[in-house]
Formats: structure tokens, sequence, C-alpha cells
């Protein structure tokens, strides 16, 4: 494990799972706010469904160097949802 505070913490129950990640430098007087990140079994087709209910969509899908595909929505109230899954091994 690398020095310092951790980035990332997993906890799996069962067959769910639950990640905590710290965010660093949230800035002075910042609205504490969650990152809720859901497994799909296709980004790319959910984020499309998202947005064509009229839901916001606001970034990816993108393949991130942890093994992941990663596109953002975000819910009704303004929330950060993180849509994953993982990148298939080639």
């Amino acid at each position: 494990p690398e020095e310092g505070a951790a980035f990332y913490l997993g906890l799996r129950i069962g067959d769910t799972d639950l990640g905590l990640v710290a965010k660093a430098n949230p800035g002075t007087g910042a609205v504490p706010r969650i990152l809720l990140s859901i497994g799909v079994d296709d980004v790319d087709e959910t984020r499309a469904l998202v947005e064509a209910l009229g839901g916001s969509v606001s970034g990816g899908p993108n393949n991130m160097p942890w093994g992941q595909r990663v596109a953002h929505i975000k819910d009704p109230d303004g929330n950060p949802v993180n849509l994953t899954q993982p990148i298939p091994a080639r």
C-alpha cells in the first residue's frame, strides 16, 4: 500500500459492493456531497437511455486506468452519479 490516506476503500458483502473514495481538497465551505457509483451491464447503453429519457448526462463514457468504463450522470436533485462496468479483458 502507498503511504498516506487511502484514496479508495472497498467493502463486499455477499454479491453487493460498496466503495468509498476520498476527495482531496474539497474546498472551504464546500457543501458535503456524495458520489454514487452504480454498476451496470452496459455503460454506453445505460447512458444513452438516461439521455433519451431526458436525464442529465455530464460526461463519458471513458475507460479508466483502474479497469472500469465510466459515464457521469446527475440524479434529479443534481447529485453526481457514475455508471460503471468492468472493461472486458482482451
